[in-house]
């Protein structure tokens, strides 16, 4: 598999529900921490915004691939 660098957009492999984030959703790695066990990753809308920023484990994601076709789901109201 690629390994995941700083900067790499990346693809869930689980839901996150305590960050309304769902399988599938793609992400940009700010961070890697240590031999990539984990990330911090950015989730932004398409209006700019930042939906979330979490800390996640290397099994909670994928590098993209040049097979992934980005969709859209819009968020449920808060």
């Amino acid at each position: 598999m690629k390994k995941i660098n700083e900067l790499d957009s990346v693809v869930l492999t689980r839901d996150l529900p305590d960050h309304s984030l769902e399988h599938g959703d793609v992400g940009t790695v700010l961070l890697v921490h240590g031999d990539a066990e984990a990330f911090e990753v950015e989730f932004v809308g398409y209006d700019g915004h930042t939906f979330a920023l979490v800390t996640v484990e290397a099994c909670d994601v994928r590098p993209m691939g040049m097979r992934d076709l980005p969709h859209v789901r819009e968020l449920a109201a808060a």
